[in-house]
């Protein structure tokens, strides 16, 4: 994970209304939407990287959900697009020199 909003412009892109929005969606929401168990505290947005703030495309989740499932988005969107590396040559198999 990131870290928090340190390199992100995230916080720039939510309207407005942002607070009134998660007020609704967490009172909706009382018990997270992920494990079902604990309170939700955190308002994550269903499919990640958009900026479509619709209540129905957000839910109320806990904070180690929310982690858990950041940390997972993000590793999936490195694998989807990894960095270029430098390529190592292959090495030759001890048994055939």
């Amino acid at each position: 994970m990131s870290g928090g909003w340190a390199g992100s412009n995230r916080r720039q892109r939510l309207p407005s209304n942002w607070r009134a929005i998660r007020a609704k969606v967490l009172a909706r929401d009382p018990t997270c939407k992920i494990c079902g168990v604990r309170p939700s505290s955190h308002c994550d947005h269903i499919k990640a990287k958009t900026d479509d703030h619709a209540e129905d495309r957000l839910q109320g989740v806990c904070a180690e959900c929310h982690m858990q499932k950041s940390s997972r988005e993000g590793n999936d969107a490195q694998r989807a697009n990894p960095r270029p590396g430098r390529a190592r040559p292959a090495e030759k198999h001890p048994g055939i020199l």
